[in-house]
């Protein structure tokens, strides 16, 4: 029994470097102009049995712009940042540099006071394991870049540190396929077909 997966990444509430620890701002204009533009090529999508999304304002607003309708899942929420909260990385790190560089390091530590990076890793996993399966039945989820790159360290098995590696765009798609404990990356796209010389 298989089940697909396809996160979709919530469209942007500011510039990239201006972003923060658990944004909970709704999109910005850029962003719903994105979502407006992104809309025909991801509105199939809406055909999966289940549509979920992170609670962030600006994830409801990305997938009932994409005309999900998704149901909000509060283990899709972002990590929890602790004091940290609402700060970019350059004031959390302006503030405590030693306590930001240990976080960086550690994926066990908490410095902010909040959630692990491993502990964040396991909460969304554990989301993702817990799905229902029917063979072949589908799921889209509109979640936070850094939900989607936990997921994708859980369903890889990849090293924790592997998470600061990921980059996920506003408004890209990543599928994951299996089920509980065994999970396959999957990138879709156009076929391409060889030619055969006659």
């Amino acid at each position: 029994m298989q089940l697909r997966v396809t996160f979709v990444a919530a469209a942007r509430s500011s510039p990239l470097l201006a972003e923060r620890f658990e944004d909970d701002r709704p999109l910005d204009q850029a962003g719903w102009d994105e979502v407006q533009r992104a809309a025909p090529i991801l509105l199939p999508l809406a055909a999966a049995e289940l549509r979920y999304c992170s609670p962030t304002p600006r994830s409801r607003t990305t997938g009932d712009g994409l005309g999900y309708t998704p149901l909000v899942q509060l283990a899709l929420r972002d990590c929890d940042m602790g004091r940290w909260r609402g700060l970019t990385l350059g004031e959390a790190m302006a503030r405590e540099p030693a306590l930001v560089d240990a976080w960086l390091a550690d994926p066990r530590s908490t410095p902010h006071g909040g959630e692990s990076l491993l502990s964040f890793i396991a909460r969304v996993g554990g989301w993702l394991d817990t799905r229902p399966i029917e063979d072949g039945g589908r799921i889209v989820a509109v979640a936070e870049p850094s939900v989607i790159r936990a997921a994708l360290v859980y369903a890889l098995k990849a090293p924790p540190s592997t998470y600061w590696n990921l980059d996920v765009r506003p408004l890209s798609t990543t599928t994951v396929v299996g089920s509980a404990g065994r999970w396959n990356l999957r990138f879709d796209g156009a076929a391409v077909q060889s030619r055969r010389v006659v």
